[in-house]
């Protein structure tokens, strides 16, 4: 079995009760908010999904887009979308990288260093992507 998304040990922001503490990404869906098609199970503490499929309602403590990522199968991918203003891409970046989860950063990273260049030919990806990770 793999790892847990967030080891129990970890300081995180996920919740004492989150499937990311018990299981891998892909293990478990992601859902925007707590809703009626995941109830809270007094049970064990967990929220499921209609098929028994563990969810984690809150995207913004894990890191993780909301997605049905073990009822579906769905990629855990986000699409980076720059800000207009080159002023405004380490604020915008420092955001991102340092909320999304770490199985994400290397395809954000890969990403940015790319649209950077496209949208913002002057600006140096390398500089720019060290500035938002300190």
């Amino acid at each position: 079995m793999a790892a847990a998304f967030v080891p129990s040990d970890a300081h995180h922001l996920a919740c004492g009760i989150c499937p990311s503490r018990a299981l891998a990404v892909g293990q478990f869906d992601v859902y925007e908010r707590p809703t009626k098609e995941c109830p809270f199970n007094p049970d064990d503490g967990h929220r499921y999904a209609a098929d028994g499929t563990p969810v984690c309602v809150h995207p913004d403590k894990v890191g993780l887009p909301p997605g049905l990522y073990k009822s579906e199968n769905a990629p855990v991918a986000i699409e980076l979308e720059l800000p207009s203003d080159a002023a405004e891409l380490v604020p915008y970046l420092r955001d991102v990288l340092h909320g999304a989860a770490p199985v994400l950063l290397e395809d954000l990273i890969e990403q940015a260093s790319a649209k950077i260049r496209c949208q913002f030919p002057a600006v140096d990806p390398l500089t720019t992507l060290r500035r938002a990770l300190n």
